[in-house]
């Protein structure tokens, strides 16, 4: 990023010789002992002086001589980033981590644990239209069914597949799903947050999961599709270890709100860049009115102007 720091009005500096010689000739004038030096003595010329000393009466010119100077630096337009393009996506990406076990066709959600998860997937991709999403699914191992797209449907349909049956193994392979659904969030946009859906946490993995929220930043948010009970109890202890906020499941459209609006403006990064560099010598005119304040203090000139 400092490696492309460069000027977008360089010629600006081209004020900087006026500059220059109208101080020097303001200096000329303030010099009181220019009409002596050759007629008195240099030893004798300081006594004959008298009043301020020198960086006194010299300093209102110092002051607008540095002012001036940061307002050419402003004015070349420093910059060293590009201004995010104005066709970028406005809303985060989003990756959804869907556990796939036996466990999630327990049917004490109907019509399932799993379709019921499923739906609520529909859903959350119907409030985010236009936004990119990601799926992850897992069991004993992690995989990803559909890295990063704008196209619902394809989520949708891939989502609806998925099933126990199909899963390579068995177990609880959660951190390594989380992990897949950060580098999807790197590859596509460079941020976002993630959804996480599961009915439990196996406590082995708990470790593998406070391991994996010390390396990412990234935002989770648990969807549990679970009836009140010891199951819930223990997942939202497992969410704690992980960093999850836990959302409960909803027999409305609640739940789902809920996750749009926290997961839509995630740390909205869409890595595209326009041609167009960013303007960043505003920030000097803080500078500029600082160094001016002096300037607005009664009698700061008179003694100078008094002496040219």
């Amino acid at each position: 990023m400092i490696g492309e720091f460069h000027f977008l009005r360089p010629w600006a500096f081209l004020a900087i010789v006026p500059v220059i010689l109208l101080l020097l000739l303001i200096r000329r004038r303030q010099d009181a002992g220019r009409a002596w030096r050759g007629i008195v003595a240099p030893h004798l010329l300081p006594y004959l002086l008298s009043g301020e000393s020198q960086r006194t009466r010299s300093m209102p010119l110092t002051l607008l001589a540095i002012g001036w100077m940061i307002s050419i630096f402003a004015l070349a337009g420093p910059t060293w980033r590009r201004e995010p393009s104005p066709f970028a996506d406005d809303i985060a990406a989003l990756a959804i981590v869907l556990k796939v076990t036996p466990s999630m066709r327990a049917q004490d959600i109907q019509p399932d644990r799993l379709t019921r998860s499923v739906q609520k997937i529909q859903d959350l991709l119907v409030l985010r239209r236009g936004a990119k999403a990601s799926l992850i699914a897992y069991s004993g191992s992690a995989h990803v069914v559909m890295p990063l797209t704008m196209d619902e449907n394809i989520v949708n349909t891939f989502a609806r597949s998925l099933d126990p049956k199909i899963m390579p193994s068995d177990g609880d392979a959660a951190a390594e799903a989380l992990r897949f659904a950060d580098q999807t969030l790197t590859t596509g946009t460079g941020t976002g947050s993630i959804v996480w859906i599961a009915d439990n946490v196996a406590p082995e993995e708990e470790s593998s999961l406070a391991a994996w929220r010390k390396s990412s930043r990234t935002a989770l948010r648990l969807l549990m599709p679970l009836a009140e009970g010891p199951e819930m109890a223990a997942l939202r202890e497992a969410a704690k270890v992980a960093g999850a906020s836990p959302v409960k499941l909803t027999a409305d459209n609640a739940d789902v709100d809920q996750l749009a609006r926290s997961a839509k403006f995630s740390s909205v990064v869409t890595g595209e860049k326009s041609d167009r560099w960013e303007e960043s010598g505003y920030w000097l005119v803080l500078i500029l009115a600082l160094l001016m304040l002096p300037f607005s203090r009664r009698g700061w000139m008179v003694s100078t102007a008094a002496r040219s």
